[in-house]
């Protein structure tokens, strides 16, 4: 039995089952239902929007046996004949093919006589703008005054190349690009359908690739099915288009967080066996940081299936607002920049290397008080704005740098940004009202009055009383709780390399095998 490929299996046949293009589709309604329909429609857009099936729907509509009307019953001998492409009345022209005048004028003799068994005879030309000069001539008399039985349908990816005279005598639809969310949509209602396993994240990638396409994104799914043995996995999509995985895209974003220049080259040294498209790579980190950008202007930004809510929320808490404004512009000038570089792998490299090169300088001292007890002072003003804090006294129970913040942190009921913060800060001092921290300085952090707020909320009800909370940038002594979980992780890899290494049988096999140790491939025992 043949295969019929989706693009054509899943054709809408109204305009119900049409995705997107509410704008066209509501005045051709409305013209339908009200019987003032226009001789001549021109259909404009880019390929795979829904020109020719609008087209095609539009003429169901026209030459339905039970009556003109917005919802084509279908089933009619008309409607049936034009679904399968073999209507008398509806005469479908490629102009790419038929562009020669003489065989537009042996088009337009039948224009006098009455459709064979229909209410019109319709002329749906399809890539009209491909028509010579001599051809729209031959054209344009019979689209002023057409026979009060004939409609035209016209369909172009180009109207700018048609005559002016002949768009002045259609009425003119432009049909948008769809977007990534309804291009899944339908992806996903297809998929669900056809009982196809498919994986969420998958879908985003392949809408994506079809650059506004709906045809071409069913193209890439049937492509996808042939890929991967009939399922429609992730990892299968993105060894299809070429594109990085998810979470080397989110690590270069951490790394950047982190602002080690050494450490981020060496990670984008090792996606070089990947062969990555760096283009495409540029353009995923360009999406995560909009996405990031985006939570932090706007709290409870809806994630999606590429990226997790606490993934944008940790990286909105690490990177700065004015960070994430650079980082995407020069991701997006990267790629500009990628077809002049040496190479791609060293345009990479340069782009990452801009956006530490020229980061804004961090903010000053942040500070906030719990609700309960006094108004938030405003981002990047002293706390004595706010109000100001009790001296150091006898009273005090924490020095600077007291190593017992990472113990009071684990028990807070804090999550989230504000957790994040916290981790990065070490305590500075506590007093009846007033809990002092010093956020780390290489952290390219810029604290909200919002984190502050839940920081301070959060140790009042541990500590069992009001407490207000003021954190500052500085460059202070030991370790705060993050710092303190990289360099126990650091130390934790070190010590499995040198088991790894000592190992008999590792040693045996280098020895006689002349086998090599691959250094990113040896991972610590997860602690019981």
């Amino acid at each position: 039995m043949s295969y019929t490929v989706l693009a054509r299996k899943w054709r809408p046949r109204s305009f119900a089952e049409m995705t997107g293009q509410e704008h066209v589709l509501r005045a051709l309604s409305n013209a339908l239902d009200s019987g003032h329909v226009h001789h001549a429609f021109l259909f404009a857009g880019t390929r795979g929007v829904g020109k020719t099936t609008v087209a095609r729907i539009l003429a169901k509509c026209l030459n339905c046996e039970r009556g003109m009307s917005s919802k084509p019953c279908g089933q009619c001998a008309s409607c049936v004949e034009i679904d399968a492409g073999r209507s008398l009345d509806v005469l479908e022209v490629d102009a790419a093919s038929q562009s020669k005048v003489e065989e537009t004028r042996a088009l337009l003799e039948n224009l006098a006589y009455a459709p064979a068994h229909s209410r019109f005879k319709i002329y749906l030309i399809d890539e009209v703008h491909m028509l010579s000069t001599h051809s729209f001539n031959a054209l344009l008399k019979t689209l002023e005054e057409p026979p009060p039985h004939v409609k035209f349908l016209l369909a172009t990816t180009d109207p700018h190349r048609l005559p002016a005279t002949v768009l002045s005598r259609c009425l003119q639809f432009n049909l948008k690009n769809l977007s990534v969310s309804l291009i899944s949509g339908r992806l996903r209602h297809i998929l669900e359908a056809e009982k196809i396993a498919y994986e969420p994240a998958t879908l985003p990638l392949l809408a994506s690739a079809a650059d506004g396409s709906l045809r071409d994104a069913l193209s890439l799914l049937d492509q996808l099915l042939a890929f991967g043995n009939g399922t429609a996995g992730e990892s299968a999509a993105r060894a299809m288009l070429g594109t990085v995985d998810r979470e080397q895209v989110q690590r270069v974003a951490e790394l950047l967080a982190d602002g080690d220049p050494a450490a981020l080259l060496r990670y984008a040294q090792s996606l070089e066996e990947w062969s990555p498209d760096y283009e495409r790579l540029l353009q995923d980190l360009a999406g995560l940081l909009e996405r990031v950008a985006m939570q932090q202007a706007v709290p409870g930004y809806a994630a999606d299936e590429l990226f997790p809510a606490e993934l944008l929320q940790t990286l909105a808490a690490r990177i700065s607002a004015a960070d994430l404004q650079l980082y995407y512009q020069a991701a997006i000038m990267g790629r500009r920049d990628l077809r002049l570089a040496p190479d791609p792998r060293s345009g990479l490299r340069m782009t990452l290397l801009r956006m530490l090169a020229f980061r804004p300088a961090g903010a000053g001292v942040v500070t906030a008080a719990s609700t309960a007890d006094a108004p938030t002072g405003p981002i990047g003003t002293p706390a004595a704005s706010a109000a100001p804090p009790p001296m150091p006294g006898p009273g005090n129970v924490a020095a600077r740098g007291e190593s017992s913040w990472g113990e009071t942190l684990a028990a807070l009921d804090l999550s989230g940004a504000a957790r994040q913060l916290a981790s990065h800060c070490l305590l500075i001092e506590r007093t009846a009202g007033l809990v002092r921290l010093a956020l780390d300085s290489r952290v390219a952090l810029v604290p909200t009055a919002t984190q502050i707020d839940k920081i301070a909320q959060a140790l009042s009800r541990h500590h069992g009383q009001s407490l207000r909370v003021t954190i500052e940038r500085d460059t202070v002594a030991g370790e705060s709780p993050a710092r303190e979980r990289e360099r126990q992780a650091a130390e934790r890899l070190a010590q499995a390399h040198e088991t790894f290494a000592a190992d008999p049988l590792v040693q045996a096999m280098q020895q006689q095998l002349g086998a090599n140790i691959q250094p990113d491939s040896i991972r610590p025992a997860k602690p019981n």
